[in-house]
């Protein structure tokens, strides 16, 4: 799904949730982005099993391809406050929550500080970080690395314009 974004550098963030009601947070961080006017698209849903941490649910993935006109530091700013919006808490590495919002690329920076590390250091472990953003920029993810991670738990399972309408329905959907 498009909408229109402003000048800028070329970022993706993953996001993904697995408590409350995981379609509805990833819904109100991509408008919270549209509004913001650096929403440039973002993938199809994309149900996965948890990677590490406690038994928990399954989460809801997708990636969004933004356009932003400040610097790094400055999205990684905006995506935290996405998680504050939606009440996350960070209990313990790997655990359940309502909403994780991960900067992965920005343009072609190389970041590895104590604060931020671009490219996003699991990314290319993940395939539900892989699937949806090979879904919007194909030509950053070789085939290789998807099939790298092809026997991880991870499906498709809606539309982008079908996100809201998997609000209320629980993330095995």
């Amino acid at each position: 799904m498009s909408a229109s974004g402003a000048a800028g550098t070329t970022a993706f963030v993953g996001l993904g949730a697995n408590l409350g009601d995981p379609a509805v947070q990833l819904a109100d961080a991509l408008t919270s982005l549209a509004d913001a006017g650096v929403l440039v698209a973002y993938s199809g849903v994309y149900r996965s099993a948890p990677v590490g941490g406690p038994d928990q649910p399954p989460f809801l993935n997708l990636v969004a391809e933004l356009e932003v006109p400040d610097g790094p530091y400055e999205l990684l700013a905006r995506c935290q406050a996405l998680e504050s919006a939606a009440r996350r808490i960070r209990r313990e590495r790997w655990g359940p929550r309502t909403l994780d919002v991960d900067v992965l690329l920005f343009g072609d920076l190389v970041i590895d500080d104590p604060v931020l590390t671009i490219p996003h250091p699991r990314m290319r472990e993940r395939r539900f970080v892989l699937d949806p953003l090979a879904e919007l920029a194909p030509d950053l993810m070789p085939a290789s690395e998807l099939r790298a991670v092809a026997d991880q738990d991870c499906v498709r399972i809606a539309d982008p314009a079908e996100l809201r309408s998997l609000a209320k329905s629980s993330p095995e959907a």
